[in-house]
């Protein structure tokens, strides 16, 4: 049977977690979850244990200290390469990427695909609960990318993914040095320059639920640099785009 993990980084996504893992377990019962926690302040990470203590699909990964999105997930991504899973999703804490959508990214990545991503911007897809300079701030950030790397993946920035575990392996993982949207960019980058197939399915995407979103200028500035780092990076064969 293959395994599933899927990869949840959280900072302060208490009152999120244990509903997202209930829903997760709906509709992909045998997938594992392994919470990342970056030492909330709030006790997400003591109530990951528990949660992990009480359930053989929960795992919880704690950090000492505040480290970054593009960090936890690579920590994610050795535990999953340790631990000898074949598919591996990033997925958030706070229901803006519905569980729902979880099993036919699954198949489509068992069926077609090296990556999957779950997108709001090919048809089908969008966003809710957005203001309008939010969504024009996400379209240019897109463009831009795409324009500078040269790429056909319409949304290089979500953070809603499923990953066959060869292009974990194949990555080198280490190498990776984005935060943020940026690390979604260089992810899904990195695995086209490498000539994997990706495939992107479409999603809405509805804003946080509870809590404050982690967005900052930082985080955008970076994005718009990175991009110019990764063009210009030897990073194997250039890409021709997602068909």
């Amino acid at each position: 049977m293959q395994r599933v993990l899927i990869i949840v980084p959280t900072y302060n996504e208490r009152a999120n977690l244990p509903p997202l893992v209930e829903q997760i377990h709906q509709v992909l019962p045998q997938a594992d979850v392994l919470i990342v926690d970056d030492n909330s302040p709030d006790g997400t990470g003591l109530l990951a244990e528990a949660m992990a203590a009480r359930d053989r699909h929960v795992h919880a990964l704690r950090r000492p200290a505040k480290l970054g999105l593009g960090t936890a997930y690579l920590d994610g991504f050795r535990y999953a390469l340790r631990q000898g899973y074949d598919f591996v999703f990033e997925m958030d804490a706070d229901f803006s990427h519905d569980p729902a959508y979880l099993p036919q990214m699954l198949e489509t990545a068992q069926r077609q695909a090296d990556l999957v991503i779950g997108s709001r911007r090919v048809p089908g897809g969008g966003i809710h609960n957005w203001g309008l300079l939010r969504r024009l701030v996400s379209a240019g950030g897109n463009l831009y990318a795409r324009t500078v790397l040269g790429v056909g993946v319409r949304d290089l920035t979500s953070g809603f993914k499923c990953f066959r575990r060869q292009v974990l392996e194949a990555i080198d993982l280490d190498d990776v040095r984005s935060e943020g949207y940026s690390f979604q960019i260089e992810m899904t980058y990195r695995a086209l320059c490498l000539g994997f197939r990706v495939v992107e399915v479409p999603i809405v995407f509805v804003d946080r639920r509870v809590g404050q979103s982690k967005m900052s200028g930082r985080i955008a500035l970076e994005a718009l640099l990175m991009v110019w780092w990764l063009r210009l990076r030897d990073l194997g064969p250039r890409p021709g785009g997602a068909p």
